[in-house]
């Protein structure tokens, strides 16, 4: 229904008058950056213009306007939604709800991003009763205009109603779920400055409860209280101040309501807190580091005040539980100090209280008590403590224990400890990595990467990694391999190689703390070698003896092979969900037993190496009822290389498809679920022509298929054969249903000589575009001289493959084998060119142009 004509002329004068003002107010808030007048302003500002709206619409006196939500504590963010609550006596006048609507939509054409209710007083507490959310956004419900004795009775009936311990458990449950959306961390790349643990909501919570609870609704009050400290209350308004600075600057940014910190919105927001580049830090990474360290205070605060309300809410269940030493009790699952100065006395007991969370079963975490003397003994966490033997000695039995090294120092973090210990981890705190690879803060990464060396351990894991379980479960003093966890990515961000920096970081560690000996040089050279064998199994041909035959000189003994491999799969798993597959699993086992058999004595010989294939694939292929001697036709046109490049089990697979189609006419094309994953693996034999490889690459860039690995041989008789590992860019692709399809439209497009497409541009991903890779092609000869080896660093982005593949089909140069690798968002492929033609420094030059103009964004 339109508003009465007198109405019009009004509302277009409301929100001329809002805009104007509300621009006013962003505009001086660019300049001063006080977020708390510009927040209570514009509740003001909104306030006048939604009476005036009200008043135009002529509601009745028995009606009430309420604000709701952020709205009803008299906050504001630029765009935030506005939350109304019309409130109607039980005898509301009759069509009214005519006026309502009205009311209602000249709110919306004000501009404001309305969320708007209209109930009576019992609909109200039957909602709440109903809805926790609802229940909330009523708990600071603020009249606006109208009847002030029906918003009396409402509140009188909600505050009846409301159930203080009922709503502490209701609120609790629902951080709890929240906290699970962000994977439990304040430590996403790109944070929801409002939603994310250690937000703007965290804070709003402990105020929501506090108020219910009559507690009080500021931290003035809960100071006043004795819920916290001076000092803790001082530390929750400045670090609220900055996250409420930061979620208005965001807004203003966008234009619109933005809480999340995209990466493309970081250096616009550090610029707008003043913050500008230097040599060795973006002035986003600044910021970042910034709001990491508030949301970890915000973390550590709030835990202290949920315990502590707690403990008021349930007094008769925070008893002590045990005496667990002189220094320590538990109450109710949580480690508490037995008196408030005990870290001043003997500042050893802060490394006892984790050796104590570690050793004691039960025990759930640190008490309120326990985290506030650590919170206020930060002073004492100085040089002369970390040069103190005893606590070298509990530093060193924290990470010998057998159970709970991974809570303990992922809360030794939390509590700010374990950089006060180690102070160059306290430089990697909050320290983002852009290089589209790693998802985690450094000091996150390292401790992912200690978590996940200790699942290896851990027997209810042992299904996720069975060869790593086995391994570890040999390995004499596995303790080794977490210190070196802890140190291999310390030295980030200092500039030059951080394996080199991070080397003497180490050294000094174990010489302070005894560690001596062979540990200790594996530790040092852990460090130093972290990222070896990684780049060997990705990046080189891992079929040539002599590359084995290297790194088993350099890694020397089977212990440091072992601990490298298990440093190595839990580094790679520590990154980003993303980059971790079970092709990358299977490349570095390979790696790993043919280079421990180079170690036990084995000589890294192709020959003999070619033998044991062979008779493992006929032992498979006698399984398969092939008939005797019926491989021959086919080996005897295949070399070495093919047999090195793959097991006997897809030797095996291969021969059984080709063995009667030797010299065909057509293509054959078969497709199966992968053998080591959740990929499809796809054979194509067909008489070799120079487009072939860029053809096939193609039909998978159409067809959303990504080439994981590619090993293409040519036979003696000018045939390909080609084999791909391919993974659907769809998560939830059932690959054996699809191996069909993939059979016939391959064939039929490999049938023709169709010309190559034009390759399409696709899009780079929004984290690509914000931190882009510069392209990098790299082309020279082996060795030996009879290959060339291309290597091509870029962001990923759709039809990247192809796109390489076009132009050395264009140049006439043949793919003998290809290392696909992709870092999250970045590739760093390998290719094994054909070296004829490629002599030509001329030709050389053109095809590294025209690839770098092909990999270009």
């Amino acid at each position: 229904m339109s508003a009465p004509a007198a109405a019009l002329p009004h509302a277009l004068s409301l929100k001329a008058d809002y805009k104007v003002v509300k621009t006013e107010l962003l505009e001086r808030f660019k300049t001063s950056a006080n977020v708390d007048s510009l927040m209570r302003s514009l509740a003001r500002t909104t306030d006048d213009a939604l009476r005036g709206a009200w008043e135009a619409c002529e509601l009745p006196a028995t009606l009430a306007l309420l604000a709701v939500g952020g709205y009803g504590r008299g906050e504001l963010a630029p765009f935030s939604d506005v939350d109304i609550l019309v409130l109607l006596p039980e005898d509301a006048p009759p069509h009214i709800e005519a006026r309502i609507e009205r009311f209602i939509g000249m709110a919306w054409d004000l501009g404001l991003e309305l969320g708007s209710s209209v109930r009576t007083v019992a609909q109200c507490i039957e909602e709440a009763s109903n809805d926790v959310t609802v229940r909330t956004s009523l708990l600071e419900a603020r009249c606006i205009v109208g009847s002030t004795a029906l918003v009396e009775s409402f509140t009188l009936r909600y505050n009846e109603t409301l159930d203080p311990r009922a709503f502490f458990q209701a609120k609790m449950l629902e951080m709890r779920q929240r906290h699970a959306k962000f994977q439990d961390s304040p430590y996403s790349l790109e944070p929801n400055v409002k939603e994310s643990p250690g937000g703007l909501r965290d804070l709003q919570l402990i105020l929501w409860i506090t108020r219910a609870a009559g507690f009080g609704s500021s931290w003035k009050e809960l100071d006043a209280r004795g819920l916290i400290t001076d000092r803790e209350a001082r530390e929750l308004r400045r670090n609220e101040g900055f996250l409420k600075a930061l979620r208005a600057h965001l807004h203003v940014i966008a234009g619109r309501r933005q809480d999340i910190l995209l990466f493309d919105l970081q250096t616009a927001a550090a610029e707008s807190f003043g913050l500008k580049a230097t040599q060795t830090k973006r002035a986003s990474e600044q910021l970042m580091r910034r709001y990491y360290w508030a949301a970890k205070a915000v973390t550590q605060l709030a835990t202290i005040l949920v315990q502590n309300i707690e403990a008021q809410l349930f007094p008769k269940t925070s008893g002590i539980t045990r005496v667990l030493s002189d220094r320590f009790v538990e109450k109710q699952g949580m480690i508490e100090i037995g008196s408030d100065d005990v870290f001043e006395r003997s500042p050893n007991a802060i490394l006892e209280a984790f050796l104590l969370f570690e050793a004691t079963p039960g025990i759930k975490g640190l008490s309120a008590r326990t985290l506030r003397a650590l919170y206020n003994a930060r002073d004492i966490m100085n040089q002369h403590w970390r040069r103190d033997p005893e606590n070298r000695r509990l530093f060193m039995e924290i990470i010998k224990q057998p159970h709970g090294i991974t809570h303990a120092m992922r809360l030794m973090n939390q509590t700010s400890v374990l950089g006060r210990y180690l102070l160059n981890f306290r430089r990697i705190v909050g320290q983002m990595q852009h290089d589209l690879y790693h998802v985690y803060t450094v000091d996150q990464h390292i401790l992912m990467v200690l978590r996940n060396l200790r699942r290896f351990a851990i027997a209810e894991h042992a299904h996720e990694y069975p060869f790593c379980s086995q391994l570890i479960a040999n390995f004499e003093r596995p303790w080794v391999l977490y210190v070196a966890a802890l140190f291999h990515d310390i030295a980030k961000g200092r500039g030059g190689d951080h394996s080199t920096l991070g080397m003497a970081d180490a050294r000094r560690f174990c010489r302070e703390h005894g560690i001596t000996g062979d540990d200790g040089e594996l530790v040092v050279w852990l460090v130093q070698h972290h990222l070896t064998m990684s780049q060997v199994a990705q990046k080189q041909d891992t079929s040539d003896p002599e590359v084995i035959k290297q790194f088993a000189e350099l890694v020397g003994t089977e212990r440091r092979l072992t601990a490298l491999y298990l440093l190595t799969v839990a580094d790679i798993r520590g990154t980003s969900p993303k980059v971790w597959n079970n092709w990358k699993g299977k490349l570095l086992e390979d790696l790993y037993r043919t280079t421990l058999a180079v170690l036990g004595g084995a000589r890294p010989d192709a020959h003999s190496e070619l033998k044991q294939r062979q008779e493992e694939a006929l032992a498979l292929l006698r399984l398969e009822t092939v008939p005797e001697n019926a491989h021959l036709a086919l080996w005897e046109q295949l070399d070495v290389g093919y047999f090195l490049r793959h097991d006997a089990a897809d030797i095996a697979w291969q021969t059984r498809v080709l063995y009667r189609h030797v010299r065909t006419e057509t293509a054959i094309v078969r497709a199966r679920p992968s053998p080591i994953g959740e990929a499809l693996q796809v054979l194509v034999y067909v008489k070799d022509r120079s487009d072939l490889f860029a053809g096939i690459c193609a039909y998978f860039d159409r067809n959303g298929l990504s080439v994981l690995d590619a090993r293409v041989s040519t036979t003696r008789h000018g045939y390909a054969l080609d084999n791909f590992i391919v993974a659907h860019t769809e998560d939830d692709v059932h690959y054996r249903d699809i191996a069909n399809l993939v059979e016939q439209q391959l064939a039929a497009r490999l049938a023709v000589e169709a010309l190559l497409p034009e390759p399409s541009k696709g899009r780079l991903s929004r984290l690509s575009r914000t931190f882009p890779v510069t392209p990098r092609v790299d082309l020279r000869a082996d060795e030996r001289g009879q290959y060339y080896i291309l290597s091509v660093s870029a962001n990923d982005r759709p039809g990247l493959l192809y796109s390489i593949a076009r132009v050395l089909a264009e140049h006439r140069v043949g793919v003998h084998a290809a290392r696909i690798n992709t870092l999250g968002e970045r590739v760093e492929d390998v290719f094994l060119l054909d070296g004829r033609g490629l002599s030509d420094n001329r030709l050389q030059i053109q095809v590294e142009t025209e690839l770098l103009r092909a990999i270009a964004v």
